[in-house]
């Protein structure tokens, strides 16, 4: 009998196990959870309403970076706080940089924009080019493929179904925003360079010139005479920011206020589907206000 069950228990295939996932940004989160799909949901370290730039780990996340099968991030340029976890964790840990990987799209910051910024000249909000999010979901097929060879087929399978969904949205997203080309709108800050080249938005610039820098004086003033001249057609607040400072810049000039934008999706409930909410929010938020 224990011959027998021994037999039975050498004849039964060993699966690999499923790696755990740790993700920096919601909707580095929503494409790796819409590839893993019922496999397991990757997990998200930034906090609901938290500032992707400076942000603590708790101890618990700093465990689970450094036990994780595969980290998927940006990079170091927009979360340098992950880059020190990864660099404390064990030799040879999986890691995907998207900001760096190959066939991303990388745009850099302009003059004014570089100064204002404490992570480079490269602007690293790329997820907001759809064209990026299609070429990381074959990125993240192929690294949990490589972890996990026992479940490649699905990996790769989720990845196919959810860059058509990419494209799809990406199709919506133009028809949305098409009216409203040739617009001038101003933001707070300068996020949004990858969208607007990739929907022909006219982003004349922004309230900040960098995550690292407040307006000064000078700033304001030069802002309020483009904005009185009629050179701006909508003003946008962001999420994590005060609005007040373009309220001020508004009042008496007639210019619109849209909604508050969210770049990073931190206002949104983390999953699969925050992707596609981020995009969308933004081209609906935008139409809204340059279309009126």
């Amino acid at each position: 009998m224990r011959y027998i069950i021994t037999l039975l228990m050498t004849a039964t295939p060993a699966f690999a196990e499923v790696p755990s996932v740790v993700t920096d940004i919601p909707p580095v989160q929503a494409l790796v959870a819409q590839v893993m799909g019922d496999l397991g949901p990757p997990e998200l370290l930034l906090a609901k309403g938290a500032d992707e730039h400076d942000f603590q780990l708790r101890p618990s996340q700093a465990g689970a970076v450094a036990d994780a099968g595969l980290v998927v991030w940006i990079g170091p340029e927009l979360t340098p706080w992950l880059a020190g976890a990864l660099e404390t964790g064990p030799e040879g840990a999986a890691s995907l940089a998207l900001l760096e990987a190959e066939g991303t799209l990388r745009r850099e910051y302009g003059e004014q924009g570089e100064k204002g910024h404490d992570h480079g000249p490269v602007d690293p909000h790329a997820w907001l080019a759809p064209d990026n999010a299609e070429v990381w979901l074959g990125l993240i097929a192929g690294e949990l493929s490589r972890l996990d060879p026992e479940h490649a087929a699905i990996y790769r399978a989720n990845a196919a179904a959810a860059g058509k969904q990419v494209a799809a949205l990406d199709d919506e997203i133009a028809g949305l925003l098409a009216p409203v080309k040739g617009r001038a709108l101003l933001t707070y800050h300068d996020a949004f360079g990858y969208f607007a080249d990739h929907y022909g938005l006219d982003f004349v610039g922004s309230v900040a010139l960098g995550d690292a820098s407040s307006p000064g004086a000078a700033r304001l003033v030069e802002l309020r005479d483009e904005i009185e001249a009629g050179g701006v057609t909508c003003l946008f607040p962001e999420v994590q920011h005060d609005p007040a400072l373009l309220e001020q810049l508004a009042e008496g000039t007639g210019v619109r206020i849209g909604g508050a934008l969210d770049p990073v999706g931190s206002s949104l409930e983390p999953g699969p589907g925050a992707y596609a909410a981020l995009l969308r929010g933004l081209a609906e938020t935008i139409a809204e206000c340059a279309g009126g």
